[in-house]
């Protein structure tokens, strides 16, 4: 795109490549944009000092750097005096510098950017003043016009960012940069950059919405800017918006390269239609382009996904025949599709074809392998590949060692699991957290509560810091071994390093000592648990009302069912049930009849079980009196 000064913007003229489009002359820019005059949106916070009345002729007693009407005359002048005296004037022209003042400084000094550039970041860092999208547009024109793209690059980005922060709706970038071509030389790589900024700053929607506006104004996009947008596209998988610009693309006469039709074909490979692909691959070949290594790795990978292995290794000849060789991803690519489809062997004959041919394996192709094998239960083909990728100076990924660790464990070869882990430290090999994590529990699932405790203060020696979930899998594995004094050492341990615990740790710790007739202990966990701001649940109910069942604390257990329904709104009928089953056996029907009917005015309800402890209870209560009876007859 040429340059275009302020005398010739309305004059443009769209030079013709293949469509009538182009052969008409480009109407006033200034037609497409709405019929008001630019005003500062809801960003502004400088205040405009056109508002206020200047022409005070008393003004013209004041000394010259006090003088309203000499503010913008008085900074152009520090300026070109390489801004020797501008903080001097920063107190006397602060209250009469506006965005109007701004923009006439800035379009005052257009012919030297660094002194606009200057003066724009004076106002922004020294004033502390945000200026407008307006001025903002004058300074990226400036910039653009003198070719310092990164700069004026840099500044586009941070106005989008303002302007997206604070209000984008009343904002429109496009149409401020456009109106400011008006006033100063401008040139159409800024519309360019607009859509490349909005890329990068993942707004995708307002690129492609500048992409469509710069046509409709009777700007050609660059194949650059038309490929950047593409690529964000991409990446949203928005696959009618990519043919969309693809289509305009061939409209305006904008030549796709290789990179372009690379994207189409990743696209076309996600939309999983093959015939579409094949007809976008003649048409490519058709404009003069052949496919390069990037189309055919995506053609491969999307072929492997689909389990299309045969059409994958189709295309890796042709490649050789086309003198197009394989790289590094076309071969991680290929066993990967092996390995799924259970071709471990082959995907490793494979890796060493690769090598052979010169192509240094990473971490992937290596972990594709290792993954390869742990699936089919070959844990040591993976530790050997492991060892042999840290021989090569790979260095492996926490994937890696997880994938082998947690081979050993589905073996149940916990101890090499262990051993591997010890061995990869003294390489220097990171372990992460994770891994950590998944020795731990799996310690605690095999009941070795005690091997997990001693694990743990090992690894924290290397900074691992255990969460909740995993101390609770251990004060679980604690407690089902019968270690409670253990279990509530380590629940202390755990308030010591301001970890807060859960319902889940109180429900194994208060469920613990209940079996073993310490119910009155698991009632002040529960006590400490809500005061924590944890509340009861129905399984720590059923828990303290058994135990107290189980230690014939008849009342106290009524007293706890009550509490419960009146503190938590909990009605367990199961602990309910439990209280009656107990008072069935001992044959008690006074206390059992007055239990249900205060239980019955708590709100709880009778079911068929109750029911059935009810009869029991009356049935033996009658036969107890009946043998009684008959003794004293006798």
């Amino acid at each position: 795109m040429r340059r275009t000064s302020i005398y010739s913007i309305n004059q443009i003229f769209i030079i013709s490549h293949t469509s009538a489009f182009h052969s008409k002359p480009f109407p006033n820019l200034f037609n497409f944009i709405p019929n008001s005059t630019f005003s500062s949106s809801s960003l502004q916070t400088i205040p405009d000092s056109q508002s206020k009345s200047i022409s005070n002729p008393l003004y013209h007693f004041l000394p010259q750097t006090q003088n309203p009407n000499n503010v913008v005359n008085l900074i152009c002048s520090n300026l070109k005096q390489q801004n020797t005296h501008l903080p001097l004037l920063q107190n006397d022209l602060l209250p009469h510098l506006g965005s109007h003042e701004i923009s006439r400084v800035l379009l005052r000094n257009q012919s030297d950017s660094s002194l606009a550039l200057t003066f724009f970041n004076w106002v922004k860092t020294d004033l502390s003043l945000r200026p407008t999208t307006h001025n903002y547009c004058i300074i990226v024109h400036i910039l653009t016009w003198s070719r310092k793209f990164s700069l004026a690059m840099n500044l586009l980005c941070e106005l989008i960012e303002m302007v997206k922060d604070v209000s984008p709706v009343n904002d429109d970038v496009f149409e401020s940069l456009v109106l400011c071509g008006e006033d100063c030389n401008w040139d159409p790589v800024v519309f360019d950059m607009l859509i490349k900024a909005y890329v990068k700053a993942n707004m995708i929607e307002e690129g492609f919405r500048t992409f469509r506006r710069s046509l409709e104004v009777g700007f050609v996009p660059s194949l650059i800017a038309c490929n950047c947008l593409l690529n964000g596209l991409v990446r949203l998988s928005c696959v009618d918006r990519c043919w969309e610009v693809y289509e305009e693309m061939g409209r305006i006469g904008i030549h796709p390269n290789g990179y372009t039709f690379n994207m189409l074909i990743n696209v076309l490979c996600k939309d999983e239609d093959v015939d579409k692909v094949n007809e976008f691959l003649e048409k490519m070949e058709e404009e003069g382009f052949d496919p390069d290594v990037v189309t055919y790795n995506t053609l491969i990978n999307s072929y492997c996904r689909k389990g299309r292995l045969e059409d994958a290794f189709y295309l890796y000849k042709i490649m050789y025949r086309r003198g197009v060789l394989p790289d590094l991803f076309s071969y991680t690519a290929l066993m990967n599709g092996l390995c799924k489809e259970g071709k471990v062997r082959e995907a490793h004959q494979l890796f060493h074809r690769m090598v052979h041919r010169g192509i240094g394996p990473d971490t992937m192709s290596y972990n594709t392998l290792i993954c390869g094998y742990c699936k089919e239960g070959k844990v040591l083909e993976s530790r050997s590949l492991l060892y042999e990728m840290i021989g090569n100076g790979v260095l492996p990924d926490s994937f890696t060692c997880r994938v082998i660790v947690e081979g050993f464990g589905k073996e149940g070869r916990l101890l090499s699991a262990l051993n591997l882990v010890s061995e990869l430290q003294r390489f220097g090999v990171p372990i992460s957290n994770d891994i950590y994590d998944y020795l731990v529990v799996k310690l605690c699932q095999e009941n070795r509560p005690f091997a997990a405790k001693s694990l743990l203060e090992r690894i924290s020696q290397y900074g691992y810091v255990p969460d909740i979930d995993v101390y609770n899998e251990l004060i679980e594995s604690l407690c089902k071994c019968n270690y409670v004094a253990e279990a509530l050492a380590l629940k202390s341990e755990i308030l010591n390093n301001n970890i807060k615990p859960n319902l889940v740790t109180y429900r194994a710790l208060i469920g613990c000592v209940c079996k073993i007739n310490r119910t009155m202990e698991g009632e002040s966990l529960m006590e400490e648990m809500v005061k924590s701001g944890v509340p009861a649940d129905q399984a720590i109910c059923r828990e303290l009302i058994n135990g107290y069942c189980k230690e014939m604390d008849i009342n106290r257990a009524e007293s706890l069912l009550g509490f419960f329904a009146k503190e938590f709104q909990i009605f367990d009928t199961e602990s309910y049930n439990a209280l009656v089953k107990v008072l069935s056996e001992n044959a008690d029907v006074a206390t059992l009849m007055e239990l249900q009917d205060r239980m019955q005015k708590v709100g709880f309800a009778p079911n068929s079980l109750t029911c059935r402890f009810v009869i029991h209870g009356l049935w033996k209560a009658t036969t107890l009196d009946k043998n009684k009876l008959n003794v004293e007859c006798m």
